[in-house]
């Protein structure tokens, strides 16, 4: 196992003539809880889509658990995630029309695996164990973030992305979402998580800056 989740060395993306991001040198141990931070327009769900390999990079390296994922073609990339990484956003991307645990169980599809006992449980570690059979419009919006992160956990990936993860919550379901990525980061898996709201860092590790597609630099805010 490589001594880093993910390491970048030089990694920029261009948008035609637009530099989204600069010369991106940054390193992420295993069991690590970083925020990636910044305003509207830092680049960092640019930086973040290709951490998570559903991008590529213009210039650069990353290696993902010690593998160069820069040179991975579609299918590779898309075997990777299936593998390493589970993936949050702030839009749920739920299948309106299938429960909670069918859209759980959407996951192992990709695995090739069908494990209704794998979907629960995860479910019930999310606290939506009495859920399960409802559609996501019968969900309340903190319900329906939950049935997100048992889907992204359902497969045991190593490596969570979160983008702006509660960025549709109110506060009470805000902190329900926090307290599970505090409990992940207990059982040593690596969370990646990115916002602008300067409030959640204080749950991390690490806070990584961002501003204009340039890395500005980091801060530990629990040894503030």
């Amino acid at each position: 196992m490589s001594t880093y989740a993910i390491e970048t060395n030089g990694l920029s993306k261009y948008f035609d003539q637009v530099k989204a991001l600069d010369n991106i040198n940054i390193s992420i141990q295993h069991g690590e809880f970083v925020a990636i931070m910044g305003a509207s327009g830092s680049g960092k769900t640019t930086l973040m889509n290709i951490l998570s390999c559903l991008d590529t990079a213009t210039e650069g390296q990353i290696y993902l658990d010690g593998q160069d994922a820069a040179h991975l073609d579609e299918d590779g990339r898309r075997s990777f995630r299936a593998e390493k990484i589970g993936l949050l956003f702030q839009q749920f991307h739920l299948i309106p029309y299938l429960t909670a645990l069918e859209n759980v169980m959407l996951a192992q599809h990709y695995h090739s695996v069908t494990d209704k006992e794998a979907a629960v449980r995860v479910l019930e570690q999310v606290g939506l164990g009495h859920r399960i059979d409802h559609l996501p419009n019968q969900l309340s919006g903190g319900e329906q973030q939950r049935v997100c992160i048992a889907r992204a956990l359902v497969n045991e990936c190593p490596i969570i992305f979160a983008d702006e993860p509660t960025g549709n919550l109110d506060e009470e379901n805000e902190q329900i979402v926090l307290d599970i990525f505090k409990r992940l980061h207990a059982q040593n898996r690596t969370i990646i998580m990115v916002t602008h709201n300067p409030d959640l860092g204080r749950y991390t590790d690490r806070i990584i800056r961002l501003q204009h597609g340039k890395y500005m630099g980091e801060e530990r805010p629990n040894e503030q």
